[in-house]
């Protein structure tokens, strides 16, 4: 009941991410103090968090556990959960992937700037796969200001997509994508364009959907956590959007 109503996973799914916390060392080196909670009720905390985004105050009690508990449990185990990286397929000529870049809210002022939306955010680059919807990778944040292009390159994202096509937004004009017809002054699309540019809003719509279903998870509305949290929270919320996704 916990799991199904707190993360927004079914009980196989969250299995599957216990056992890839369990396989990366989340149980550490069985040595000093150990641990009051079992692993799967420490993942649980982390899920809840990303999920909820309660406070560590509130979360101590659902839990019997002290605030300063969950603080350690989440700093130890949210790297863990992290989305696996993504080497280069082996159909990659037959792949389309989709590539944007999203706004989230961070109070950390080294980590994000104020930006168009008038809060301190960060820009993170997503890439989704058309076909699966999953999030194939998800870039380190940069600060809100930064346009898209300039955070695409920074990312080091494009090494992993060497043979796959991908689509994006007019903001990744030479950034070796596909993407829509400009519209220059005083000439206007001709038919065959504006085909092809309606056709390109259709499929590239689905990095939108998968990007507000990450949103689900309040986390990535307003991120408490500093330095690498953020980081950490998406990378984690996309290996749950996955399983939820996928299985």
């Amino acid at each position: 009941m916990w799991v199904e109503t707190f993360t927004g996973l079914r009980v196989e799914q969250f299995g599957r991410l216990l056992k890839a916390v369990r396989d990366r060392g989340g149980n550490g080196t069985l040595r000093g103090r150990p641990w009051g909670l079992p692993l799967a009720e420490r993942v649980l905390v982390v899920a809840v968090y990303y999920r909820t985004n309660l406070t560590m105050r509130q979360l101590a009690p659902l839990f019997g556990i002290s605030a300063s508990t969950v603080c350690r449990v989440i700093q130890r185990l949210g790297p863990l959960l992290a989305l696996e990286p993504v080497s280069r397929p082996a159909d990659a000529a037959q792949r389309l992937w989709i590539v944007d870049g999203t706004l989230l809210p961070v109070r950390d002022r080294r980590v994000g700037s104020s930006s168009r939306n008038y809060r301190f955010s960060a820009n993170v680059q997503v890439i989704v796969d058309a076909d699966t919807r999953l999030v194939v990778a998800a870039a380190r944040p940069v600060p809100g200001t930064t346009a898209d292009a300039h955070a695409w390159r920074a990312s080091g994202l494009a090494e992993q997509c060497e043979g796959v096509t991908l689509l994006g937004d007019g903001a990744y004009l030479n950034c070796g994508m596909a993407v829509p017809h400009r519209k220059r002054p005083g000439r206007a699309l001709l038919k065959g364009e504006e085909d092809d540019n309606a056709a390109h809003r259709k499929v590239r719509a689905r990095v939108e959907h998968v990007i507000g279903r990450m949103k689900n998870y309040k986390i990535l509305r307003d991120c408490r956590q500093h330095g690498d949290g953020l980081h950490h929270a998406v990378q984690a919320v996309a290996h749950m959007h996955n399983l939820a996704l996928a299985s």
